[in-house]
């Protein structure tokens, strides 16, 4: 299994379609699109060592926030969605919505998207935070002394973007919006 899989198992896709009033099969497409979304937009941020750091902060203080199993919608802390949404995507979040949207070939939407990110939002993050403190525990002593860079956060992410989803999405339409990507 993948890790996309793995983060894809966590989200409440039933849930979410009856909080949004969709079809589940609707739901799953918007979540399969959204996910690898939020992982770019993160991906992004962390090109550089100041957006790698203020990613790694928040990866940390997330980091608790995930048991490793599927959370009921109505346990979602919706507000700090809306925060994580607008530090990874900034300005940008509706252009991100509406590109994510026009990757669909059925009824997934920009308001659809919209209203999704800031429910997964909290779960994406804290299952990148449980993969990549992971991997900092995991690490030799000499290496977690070293400044921290975006290859260890941006490998990370990168694995994640790894599916063929999370690659269209990324590569060919929001690269142009966050500056990652294909050019």
């Amino acid at each position: 299994m993948s890790d996309f899989d793995g983060l894809l198992e966590l989200i409440p896709v039933g849930d979410i379609a009856k909080q949004l009033g969709v079809p589940e099969d609707v739901a799953e497409s918007a979540v399969k699109q959204a996910i690898p979304a939020i992982i770019g937009g993160m991906a992004a941020n962390a090109k550089d060592s100041g957006g790698a750091q203020s990613l790694e902060k928040a990866l940390t203080k997330h980091a608790t926030s995930s048991s490793g199993k599927k959370v009921a919608v109505k346990d979602i802390d919706t507000a700090d969605g809306e925060k994580i949404v607008n530090n990874v995507f900034g300005v940008k979040k509706n252009e991100v919505a509406a590109a994510v949207a026009d990757t669909s070939k059925g009824d997934v939407t920009k308001d659809l998207i919209a209203k999704l990110l800031p429910i997964i939002a909290p779960i994406v993050i804290a299952f990148v935070a449980k993969q990549f403190l992971g991997q900092k525990e995991e690490a030799p002593a000499a290496k977690e002394a070293a400044p921290s860079s975006s290859g260890g956060i941006g490998d990370l992410l990168g694995g994640l973007l790894g599916s063929s989803e999370g690659q269209d999405i990324v590569g060919g339409l929001l690269g142009g919006l966050l500056g990652g990507g294909k050019k």
